[in-house]
């Protein structure tokens, strides 16, 4: 078989996740990749920014796009997570929405499916959560999702338990677009390091601390020494915007953040396959939210104005 025989036989393209806060992409991101590439949190907006996942499938490369949940922005980092959202689900080749089956298509939803129906690209619903609702529920609900939005396919699926999930993985692999791969095979996620560590702390400080906080914090790695006898040093920084929220973080004589680094550490090793000394400081940084350096970290477009 000649180079060019063997690069037709093959698949490769982007097929971005959209949906609201908590809808479940994140989950069903690392079902689909078989490894964590996102986080995941029970709070919402816990994506920030555009996450690749990596899939191989019959000679297909699938690299998944988990977007930040689409909702009503109210300050400038909302602003620009929803806007890479949108960008995410206009820059790929296929768009899969995610719906919770339970919470169904409440009235800001219907606003995103409005935004939906006008992006140009081939469009597959999948409906998450099915082991929640009887069926004709289900069934309602797909009925009415496809009277918003013309989809190509209605995929009904449970990113927790993977049911539904070939099937999905089927249709895009038949139908992204005919080209070489994109990225080594073995490749699970095109995310640095760096910036997985730093995720990774904050999705334990998100699953540790309540109400708002999480929300006022940011995570930065510092620096990622390999050392000589193969550990690897990292450094890290959680910056909140008052001195309260830094209190909060530490917690009392230093146990709060000493539980949220160990946490990060732990699942870190268990990544990269190494001993890890991760070493977590929090600073106060204020308004941090409208420090266009943070943004551009993260690889979100600076809201001006």
């Amino acid at each position: 078989m000649t180079a060019n025989a063997r690069a037709t036989a093959t698949r490769a393209g982007f097929a971005a996740l959209i949906g609201a806060p908590n809808a479940g992409k994140s989950t069903l991101l690392n079902r689909l990749v078989g490894s964590k590439v996102s986080i995941v949190t029970h709070k919402i907006q816990t994506t920030r920014t555009l996450v690749r996942g990596i899939v191989m499938h019959a000679d297909c490369q699938i690299i998944f796009v988990d977007t930040p949940g689409i909702f009503r922005p109210k300050k400038r980092l909302d602003t620009a997570m929803v806007s890479t959202a949108w960008a995410g689900a206009r820059d790929a080749d296929m768009v899969v929405m995610l719906l919770d089956a339970e919470r169904g298509i409440t009235g800001p939803l219907e606003t995103v499916f409005a935004e939906l129906a006008s992006v140009r690209r081939p469009k597959l619903l999948a409906i998450n959560k099915i082991d929640a609702v009887a069926r004709d529920g289900l069934l309602a609900l797909a009925e009415r999702a496809n009277a918003l939005v013309a989809f190509e396919r209605t995929f009904m699926i449970s990113a927790l338990t993977g049911d539904g999930c070939a099937d999905l993985l089927d249709h895009l692999a038949a139908n992204l677009p005919q080209g070489p791969f994109l990225y080594p095979p073995d490749q699970a996620s095109d995310m640095p390091m760096r910036l997985l560590a730093a995720e990774l702390t904050r999705e334990k400080l998100t699953l540790r601390l309540h109400q708002e906080l999480p929300y006022a914090c940011h995570v930065e790695t510092d620096s990622w020494q390999e050392q000589a006898n193969g550990s690897i040093r990292v450094e890290q920084t959680i910056y909140v915007e008052r001195a309260s929220q830094k209190k909060i973080v530490l917690g009392k004589a230093g146990a709060a953040v000493k539980a949220i680094s160990s946490a990060a550490r732990h699942e870190l090793e268990q990544i990269v396959g190494a001993r890890v000394h991760l070493f977590v400081f929090v600073k106060v940084r204020e308004r941090w939210g409208d420090d266009p350096e943070r943004y551009r970290q993260l690889g979100l477009e600076f809201p001006r104005g």
